[in-house]
């Protein structure tokens, strides 16, 4: 069996500020196989970027301190290497689309210079090369009359251009690794459709692996092969997709996944979660979200920080909850459709 392609092994980043320590991110482990698509998931503020831009060695410290942890890509540890051997793998094996396309683009340099750029860098390749290439990607992302967009500045197209434009350049030295950040979140629906059939095509083309983050279950759902839910710094859930809708194992991942609109329902209000994150300058000693859970158990829950970990029965499913320890003899209060099963 090979190794991951990606994979992040109990990461903890720390934010320095007036008014403390943010605990930004609290043993994150994940891991991203070749030619997988994991779909990271989770309410704003729980440390999905954190975790994206922490693999990209684009943290910047001060504030941000990579307290302690792995990340090895291909077999590397990222976090030895110094600023120019990162280069070497930032912008070419590892790419990313940020979440706003217009503060990813240069407002005074034409989309034809942002675009060859990764190319002259990375490649031995001449001016006239790299241009057609960039046309060519154009061209592949949907965009027609490539060659005249080459010489237009950002501020001369749609959102959903710029984001086609910022997908061409992630995708111009034919990464091994693609990290996609809410890459929809400032578009609307329609558009937010087209841009993920776009990534699911392009990864396909491409035969790449794709970290993709979002808030939006919905939206991850039509390109991820697995799934990572995080909460307040933490991993609290990882499986397949369908086992996510199908047979949820967290509270915090069956909450999100009941609070998706259905045409096939008439509920007039969707369910919520109650309470707020807690504060990462002071977190719980337990679990992040036991003051929040609806199946709170009591001292356990606010002592003990539960790990992640296979239940025992369940395999490729891991949760980080206290139903599911050896010490607990407390059961699940749902019934699950389909684990008996697996």
């Amino acid at each position: 069996m090979t190794d991951p392609l990606l994979e992040i092994d109990d990461l903890h980043v720390h934010f320095h500020t007036e008014e403390g320590t943010v605990e930004a991110l609290d043993g994150v482990s994940l891991t991203v196989e070749r030619d997988e698509v994991v779909g990271v998931i989770g309410e704003s503020g729980c440390g999905k970027s954190v975790t994206a831009f922490s693999t990209m060695g684009l943290l910047q410290s001060p504030p941000a301190e990579v307290v302690s942890g792995s990340i090895r890509y291909d077999g590397r540890e990222l976090l030895d290497l110094s600023d120019d051997e990162l280069d070497g793998i930032r912008g070419d094996d590892i790419t990313m689309i940020y979440q706003d396309p217009m503060s990813s683009l240069n407002p005074v340099l034409t989309i034809g210079h942002q675009l060859t750029e990764p190319l002259l860098a990375h490649r031995d390749i001449s001016k006239a090369a790299a241009r057609q290439k960039a046309i060519e990607m154009l061209e592949a992302c949907g965009l027609a009359d490539a060659e005249r967009l080459m010489d237009e500045y950002p501020d001369a197209l749609s959102g959903g251009m710029r984001q086609r434009v910022v997908i061409a350049m992630a995708l111009i030295t034919e990464p091994k690794l693609l990290i996609a950040d809410e890459p929809t979140t400032a578009l609307d629906v329609t558009i937010q459709a087209q841009i993920m059939d776009l990534l699911r095509d392009l990864r396909e083309e491409f035969e790449m692996s794709v970290l993709i983050i979002s808030h939006d279950l919905a939206v991850i759902s039509e390109i991820a092969d697995r799934m990572a839910v995080m909460y307040a710094g933490n991993v609290v859930e990882t499986c397949s997709m369908r086992e996510l809708f199908e047979a949820p194992l967290h509270p915090y991942t069956r909450k999100l996944a009941e609070s998706i609109p259905s045409l096939e329902t008439s509920v007039q209000r969707l369910p919520t979660i109650e309470g707020t994150v807690p504060e990462l300058i002071d977190p719980p000693t337990g679990c992040r979200f036991a003051s929040r859970c609806p199946d709170y158990i009591g001292s356990e829950c606010d002592e003990i920080d539960p790990q992640l970990a296979e239940p025992e029965g369940i395999r490729d499913h891991e949760v980080a909850c206290h139903y599911y320890t050896d010490e607990s003899d407390a059961e699940p209060p749902w019934q699950i459709q389909g684990v008996e099963d697996q």
